[in-house]
């Protein structure tokens, strides 16, 4: 229920807060609530992963871009995720997630999130996102580019997203993936 209650209330206040470009970085307050904790009394890391789906949707409805993708019938998915911790995050701590877009490759979109508190990054997520049409199939990546209003060449991926992508990739759901521990 808490997921959901922010969510209503991230939908009610990105559709009221200043317009942003897809390129622009969304900063979004939040405050850890008692439903967020762990047994160490801090924010669970579960809940940093649910926070950052927010994060998201508060850039793509500010710069208009989730208006676009629901019209055409596209949503994303986040195929990969990788986050670091730094410090904890305490119950009723304000804190605000900032999100920005990284870059687009020739399959997936890159978003880099962090969590701030006091002008300090307390941890620091990064997500691939490919966008799937509900009739079918995976929205093509220069439709991406055009809709996000992004150039390739003044968004280049650092080397290490490219090589965490490469390295953390499964095969492609039609080929197989056996379980085989090593």
């Amino acid at each position: 229920m808490n997921k959901l209650l922010r969510l209503l209330w991230l939908m009610w206040r990105a559709r009221r807060a200043p317009r942003l470009a897809p390129t622009d970085v969304s900063r979004v307050p939040f405050r850890v609530l008692p439903n967020d904790l762990d047994l160490q009394k801090h924010m669970n890391n579960g809940v940093y992963l649910s926070i950052m789906d927010l994060g998201r949707m508060d850039l793509m409805v500010r710069s208009g871009v989730w208006r676009e993708l629901s019209a055409r019938g596209y949503y994303p998915v986040v195929v990969s995720s990788t986050i670091t911790y730094r410090r904890s995050l305490d119950p009723w701590q304000s804190y605000v997630l900032e999100s920005r877009i990284i870059g687009i490759d020739d399959i997936a979109g890159y978003m880099e999130q962090r969590f701030v508190r006091d002008g300090e990054i307390c941890a620091r997520g990064v997500i691939k996102a490919r966008f799937l049409k509900k009739s079918g199939g995976i929205v093509p990546v220069p439709e991406l580019l055009e809709l996000f209003g992004l150039d390739p060449a003044e968004h280049p991926l650092p080397d290490w997203i490219e090589q965490w992508s490469a390295q953390v990739a499964l095969p492609p759901r039609r080929e197989p993936a056996p379980s085989v521990w090593e």
